[in-house]
Parts: structure tokens; sequence; C-alpha cells
């Protein structure tokens, strides 16, 4: 059983802890700050500056025109404009043009009888980059016809699409990315800190002191837990004022769907923190086991990869991994405005990972006579 006023003066003793250290009280408040408004500035996958290589074959007023409005835009840039293909390959060889076009002899010709044909490589290194500067360079052809055959009388109708960018109407990667943050920062405060707090008192001796008194394994774990959920809420609070001030970007949604749903992370991650700290006999082992953790909850949560473009195998796996279901929350909340209703298989899978956790936490802490 939880005796209230054993538990009450373990937290008092584990916050005089947390405040005479030197590092952590500098983490939970310099970190979230720091990560906030320095990541999403350099973290960013938006592709707003794309080069381009041209051959032109046909050396028309059509093809000038093609070249010249490219040369116009804010997002294509003309690198060169070559008279042979692999003069211009050497542009992308070298990686100073992302997207190669080449303009076909007789081109104006072939727009005029209605069947043009033009070649766009991209450089395949960076796929996102050349796969979206590939486009932007044939969105911006596409304009220079449609301009050049109205002015010409030549009716050749294209069919006209209406785009609406639902959610995220800028497109700006960083509204995307800000949530993900106070995830990652959420997977190594909650669980590296409460880690490394109780293998230091394992190295340190100060735990067989209490080893040898009547305090109940459940009692001392949450006593070991409960400083870490406190931060867990001040970590999101922080982001949250961070991305509102600093980004504009504030929740769509209820922002006590976002508190709820970390109190239910700040359970599992701080949970599997003092997990890893019950089998570790060192800071260095505790570190090593709680990285390798971090890694794929990182790589294989759809934090930065999205899980539908993963191997249908390790789509399965993700089910297992309870970051997954925090950030489909937080992502919900943030950008769509998601209910708690409508993401109740995300909350019930976190209290369930939690309740699984925290379990094995207070049943592997062994007390020694």
């Amino acid at each position: 059983m939880i005796n209230p006023r054993i538990l009450k003066a373990l937290l008092r003793k584990e916050v005089a802890l947390m405040r005479r250290n030197p590092i952590i009280p500098k983490i939970v408040l310099l970190m979230p700050v720091m990560v906030m408004l320095v990541i999403p500035l350099v973290a960013n996958l938006d592709v707003k500056s794309v080069n381009v290589a041209v051959v032109d074959n046909d050396r028309s007023q059509l093809s000038c025109r093609v070249i010249s409005d490219m040369e116009h835009s804010d997002i294509l840039t003309i690198m060169s404009v070559s008279g042979s293909h692999n003069e211009a390959m050497q542009y992308v060889e070298n990686g100073t043009a992302d997207v190669l076009l080449t303009i076909p002899v007789n081109y104006e010709k072939q727009v005029s009888d209605g069947d043009a044909a033009i070649d766009i490589e991209a450089n395949g290194v960076n796929a996102i980059k050349g796969m979206l500067g590939a486009r932007y360079v044939s969105q911006s052809v596409m304009e220079t016809l449609v301009s050049w055959q109205r002015e010409n009388g030549i009716l050749i109708r294209y069919p006209e699409s209406s785009v609406i960018n639902r959610y995220n109407p800028t497109l700006n990667f960083r509204n995307y990315m800000i949530p993900a943050l106070m995830v990652v920062l959420l997977i190594i405060i909650c669980g590296f800190l409460p880690a490394l707090n109780l293998v230091s008192e394992k190295e340190s001796g100060t735990i067989e002191a209490m080893n040898v008194t009547p305090v109940s394994r459940l009692t001392f774990v949450l006593s070991k837990l409960i400083p870490f959920w406190i931060i867990a809420l001040l970590v999101v609070t922080v982001g949250m004022i961070v991305g509102r001030l600093v980004y504009g970007l504030a929740p769509v949604g209820s922002i006590g769907a976002i508190y709820l749903a970390t109190i239910l992370f700040g359970l599992v991650m701080s949970g599997l923190g003092v997990l890893i700290a019950n089998r570790s006999s060192t800071m260095l082992q505790s570190i090593f086991v709680m990285f390798a953790f971090i890694m794929i909850f990182q790589l294989m949560s759809g934090l930065f990869t999205p899980i539908r473009s993963m191997p249908q195998w390790a789509q399965y796996f993700t089910y297992a991994i309870p970051p997954r279901y925090f950030i489909e929350i937080i992502r919900s909340v943030y950008l769509k405005g998601t209910t708690i209703i409508e993401l109740w298989q995300q909350y019930a899978a976190l209290a369930g990972f939690a309740t699984a956790i925290l379990l094995l936490a207070a049943l592997t802490y062994k007390k020694q006579s």
C-alpha cells in the first residue's frame, strides 16, 4: 500500500536532490527553450531554392521565353544554359544543379502542332529536393506554354485543378516539426533523467539506506516518477508558449487533450527509465540502453519518416512503439483540432503501455535486506 505521508517525504527529498544537482534544473528549463528556438530554423525540409541547368537545342523565341520565366521565378535559379547535354550534366554531377531541363530541337513547332515533349532530369542524391525541383520546373514550363499559346491564339485545353492545402495552408515544414520536437524533449527528459537519477544513487550508495526501510516498492518508484511527470507538463507548456510567441503556431484543438496525452506519455517514458535503471549497475550501462530505445523511437515512430513509407513489416512493428501514438495525438490536435473522442484508440494504447511499464518498473525494483 501507498503511505501518503511517506510518499510526501520522499517527494521532498527528490525535489531537494534535483535543486542541488547543477545539471537537471538547466536541462529542464533551458533545453526546451533552446530546442524550440533553434531546431525549427535549421531542421527544415522546405524546398525554396532549386538550381536548374538548361540544354537549349531549339534556340527559338519559345525556348528563350521558358528560360526567362524560370529566371524570374522566386524558387528556380538558372545556373547555366548549355548547348550539349554532357556540358549541362557536369553541373548536376558536381551538385551545382538540382534539375536538368532539355529543350528539344523544333520545340516551338512541336508546341504549335500540339505534340510537345520536354525532358526533365532530377538530381536524386537529395531525393526530396530533386523530386520537388522537377515538379517546380515542370509547372513553370506548363505555365509558360499556356501563356504563350493564349497569346498566339493556339487553343489547346489543359485540365485545370484547384489545390487547397488543408491543416497547413502555408505548407511550412516548421508547423509539422514543432509538435514533433515536444515529443523528442519528453523522450529525452522523461526517459533519460529518471534512469540517470536512480542509477546515480546506486553508484553513490545512498540507495542502500532506502533498501533497509519499510518503504514499499510502489511508493519508492512513485517518488522517483512524480517529479518527472510534472516536468513533462512544464516542458510541453514551454514548447507551446515558444511555438505561439516565436512562430505563431498555436494548437487548433483542445490544450487539455495535449496535456492528457502528455501525462500518459510521461508515465510511459519515466517508467521505462526506471525499468532500465533497475537492470543497470552503472550510469554508462543505462545510457547505452536508453540511447538504443531512443534511436528506435525516433526512427520508427513516424517522427521524421512517415510510417506509410516504411516496409509493411516495419509498419506492424510500430504498433509496439509508444511514441507513435503520442505523435499521432499531438499532431492531430495541433494541426487538425481532433478531439479526444476521435483519438480514443491512441489514448487507450498509451494508457495500456503506461500501466504495463509502471508495473514492470515496480516489480523489477528489488530491495536488498
